[in-house]
């Protein structure tokens, strides 16, 4: 049962989410719009089919977790919408499987919704989860399955099927973080040993944490994905932080990350080649910069206002639905598109923040910030690369790149931070006394 203000919330994202809607249709006709003066005959149907996704997703949502946070689908609704009609607008083939996968993942946001009834019975199968993640992680090194394309062995193709486990893999160990933490944050923060002025825990509690680390570091080394490394550190180190508010972690964190770095830069050609084009791409403009120095100039073409959907050439850029789908907005869009893009994926951000503060138990509290930083640190890692403001490496942009795993993966983030948030509503003082209040 809904409250008023309740029910207003979903009035609310049905209102946001028809909007995102309309603006990824609107952006979709301009795009057929650049290369024939003809509106295309199946704007229609794939309005049809857009809003329909999304409505039978916000029913769920009204149905299954009534009081749950009203931004979330909306804001993701609007950045899927947006790279379907960038991703259609480079290659049309592409965008008809990003189409297929957007139906899976609104199928498995659903499934996710009425399966997890409450976020705390995850908390119980924490050793689980790490085994699947670990497996997931793994799973590219393993023989006859794993597959190396564009020089990292992140795939595993079974028949026709070509998946990327990773992107799973960073939800399961999330979780784990989140329970092993609860656990754990009281001897975490308290360490007895001493290492100069930072205080450090007994190495047992810290051993699935190193286990971690070194699993990160084999990804870097054997998988030759610099950015799941990073991901997954970043993570483990964030989630720490958080356990424990202590500063020392991070500090820690930093040494062990710069350490690492500094061994696979001399020992690993492919870490070299990223820092060198990062430091100095047009020095390596016709060979190992190509990539990076297109990204760049799709910026400048791109001006302030861009060169109009369908109307740039972001398809010089190698690679450019998956790495470099932020140039290709860039150039079509403009400062102006990637500054909205932006804005779009902090306010996804801030929404998934605002919900683990308000969460009253330890673990729902820890399990929405790693959700959340999953989407705001990966956003950052990609961002950055193709900017130039850290090295390049190869993740996804979340909801916007072409990738069904990646997509499946963030719509069972979007459903599980709505299930935290609908535990929270549920849980909270004020709304126990509006129970109350009604019971006869």
């Amino acid at each position: 049962m809904t409250t008023p203000g309740l029910t207003s919330r979903r009035v609310s994202e049905l209102g946001l989410g028809v909007l995102a809607v309309i603006i990824a249709a609107f952006g979709y006709l301009l795009v057929q719009l650049s290369q024939t003066p003809d509106v295309p005959p199946d704007l229609w149907v794939i309005f049809a089919g857009v809003l329909g996704l999304f409505v039978l997703a916000h029913f769920a949502v009204r149905r299954l977790a009534p009081n749950a946070d009203p931004v979330l689908l909306p804001l993701a609704a609007l950045l899927n919408g947006l790279g379907f009609v960038t991703v259609a607008r480079l290659d049309p083939g592409l965008g008809r499987v990003q189409a297929v996968w957007t139906a899976v993942s609104i199928v498995a946001f659903i499934l996710t919704l009425a399966l997890v009834k409450r976020i705390r019975t995850l908390e119980r199968y924490r050793y689980t989860f790490l085994f699947f993640g670990m497996l997931a992680l793994l799973l590219p090194l393993a023989p006859g399955i794993g597959k190396t394309i564009n020089g990292a062995r992140l795939w595993v193709g079974i028949g026709p099927v070509n998946f990327q486990p990773g992107e799973a893999a960073k939800v399961l160990l999330v979780l784990f973080f989140a329970a092993y933490l609860v656990d754990k944050r009281e001897l975490l923060a308290s360490g007895r040993r001493r290492l100069g002025r930072l205080r450090l825990p007994e190495v047992r509690h810290l051993g699935p944490l190193l286990l971690t680390w070194g699993v990160s570091i084999l990804i870097m080394v054997r998988e030759t994905d610099l950015g799941q490394a990073m991901l997954i550190f970043a993570l483990c180190v964030v989630m720490l932080y958080v356990a424990t508010d202590r500063a020392s972690y991070l500090v820690v964190g930093l040494f062990l990350f710069l350490a690492a770095s500094a061994v696979a830069y001399q020992l690993f050609v492919h870490v070299q080649t990223r820092v060198v084009t990062w430091i100095d791409p047009f020095r390596y403009a016709n060979d190992k910069g190509y990539q990076l120095v297109q990204g760049l100039f799709g910026f400048a073409a791109g001006g302030f206002a861009g060169t109009g959907l369908g109307l740039g050439s972001p398809k010089q850029i190698p690679n450019v639905a998956t790495d470099f789908i932020f140039s290709a907005i860039g150039e079509e869009l403009g400062l102006i598109g990637t500054v909205a893009i932006l804005i779009a994926i902090l306010l996804f951000v801030g929404a998934g923040l605002r919900i683990a503060m308000r969460s009253e138990r330890p673990f729902s509290k820890l399990f929405a910030t790693g959700l959340t930083a999953i989407v705001g640190l990966q956003s950052f890692i990609i961002i950055g690369g193709v900017t130039r403001t850290i090295p390049l490496t190869g993740v996804t942009l979340p909801f916007i790149s072409y990738g069904g795993s990646s997509l499946l993966a963030n719509w069972v983030i979007v459903a599980l931070l709505l299930r935290i948030s609908d535990d929270n509503a549920r849980g909270s003082p004020a709304r126990r006394s509006q129970i109350a209040a009604r019971a006869p």
